[in-house]
């Protein structure tokens, strides 16, 4: 990067890594050091919960306000019906309103964390839908305003698009308009709020052209673009989903020790870049604690699982989380803080196979994974290894708590209720 930014904000965005592409630094800098100005990043509601692969882009939404500019938060309650098809192998399943209506009140949960909607300050955040706008449209005024506007030979030739056709995979009508729809968020948002700038992952660039062109075309007015790179961590794998599946970000889904400890096991060669991306340590900091070798490493790997998870969920969760780790890794005990499966005496009966309570407890996905990872010598109870597939556990053997683990990182507490 060789552009030397005048605003605080794109030069954040250059110094901690958050910057892939623009559609007019220039521009867009000269725009920002004029005075507050909002951008927006839009999220689709396909879930009840956001991962961890959406938490670059919620920092750069906290960044644009603490650099003195009003972050909008787009929840997609009418994109969500249609599914956005970019870089995707088939169609998306059709979610009904009451679902995305369920989704949108539990992502909603986590933006309060990073984002300030209350305050007086000009820099306000705002929360919106763009169901507002999309649910009401008029389909023949739709395609006459703003369908004219668009170029089948161009929308075919984005990426997101070609890589769905050379695999020679179905792309519906439905999909085939998201790229629409989207850009006419931006033109929405820039004639309603001013928007200046839409933010998003790499994958989003042309969706986002297309939103700058639109507003162009129709209003005449001079908006910009800005991406952020696709992560995936330095083994290749992408960022969001761990070994027991997604790093959600709502606590009910993933609990706060579970998802410090998801940032406590980086590979070590992550840890800096990590630094920079998820948490306000100055960058020299991050700097000094991604270069500690050997041992060292570790203390700065709980740094980073500290910093990411009191932003989320508060200096208490994370020192809790913290106390267990030490607690579980070091001396070798059980911590209070572990996910805890409470089983019944209904459930217990004469007994549960310890298959079951593995499942159960969301250490394996299912019994014959349970039975593999006792059969590879991967399960312990109590810290002894599990040979025994076979075995029952009856309410003496929970008379207190015991704890089992799968591989030396992902442990549970069961318990009798």
């Amino acid at each position: 990067m060789t552009y030397h930014p005048k605003s605080d904000f794109i030069a954040t965005m250059i110094e901690r890594g958050f910057l892939a592409d623009c559609t007019d630094y220039q521009g867009l800098d000269d725009a920002l050091i004029s005075g507050c100005k909002p951008a927006y990043i839009g999220f689709d509601a396909t879930a009840k919960s956001l991962h961890v692969g959406s938490l670059i882009q919620i920092m750069m939404l906290r960044w644009f306000q603490k650099t003195g500019h009003q972050p909008i938060t787009l929840m997609g309650g009418g994109t969500t019906k249609v599914g956005d098809p970019s870089f995707r192998a088939d169609e998306r399943p059709l979610l009904g309103p009451e679902q995305i209506d369920e989704n949108i009140s539990g992502i909603k949960k986590v933006f309060a964390a990073y984002i300030d909607y209350d305050t007086d300050a000009e820099n306000k955040a705002l929360m919106l839908n763009n169901a507002e706008w999309l649910d009401d449209l008029n389909y023949l005024d739709f395609l006459r305003d703003i369908g004219r506007h668009f170029s089948v030979n161009r929308m075919l030739s984005f990426e997101s698009v070609k890589s769905r056709l050379d695999r020679e995979q179905s792309l519906s009508f439905l999909e085939f308009n998201y790229m629409i729809l989207q850009a006419y968020d931006f033109l929405e948002l820039n004639r309603r709020y001013g928007c200046v700038l839409q933010m998003g992952g790499s994958d989003q660039w042309g969706n986002i052209v297309n939103g700058i062109d639109l507003t162009r075309r129709v209003l005449d007015h001079e908006i910009y673009g800005l991406t952020s790179p696709l992560l995936t961590t330095s083994d290749g794998k992408k960022m969001g989903k761990s070994q027991d599946g997604a790093v959600w970000l709502n606590a009910e889904m993933r609990s706060p020790y579970e998802f410090w400890q998801f940032w406590r096991n980086t590979t070590d060669a992550d840890v800096g870049r990590f630094l920079k991306l998820y948490t306000e340590l100055p960058v020299d900091e991050c700097d000094r604690l991604g270069a500690l070798a050997g041992s060292e490493i570790n203390e700065a790997k709980i740094r980073l699982a500290n910093e990411v998870t009191t932003l989320l969920h508060g200096v208490q969760a994370a020192a809790n989380a913290e106390a267990t780790a030490r607690e579980v890794f070091e001396k070798g005990g059980v911590g209070g803080d572990l996910p805890t499966l409470t089983l019944s005496a209904d459930e217990l009966g004469d007994g549960i196979s310890i298959v079951q309570i593995i499942v159960k407890s969301g250490l394996a996905k299912s019994g014959k994974e349970a039975k593999r990872l006792i059969a590879e010598n991967g399960a312990k109870l109590d810290d002894a290894p599990l040979t025994d597939a076979g075995m029952m556990i009856d309410a003496g053997a929970l008379s207190s708590p015991i704890k089992l683990s799968a591989g030396k990182k992902r442990h549970a507490l069961v318990q009798l209720g």
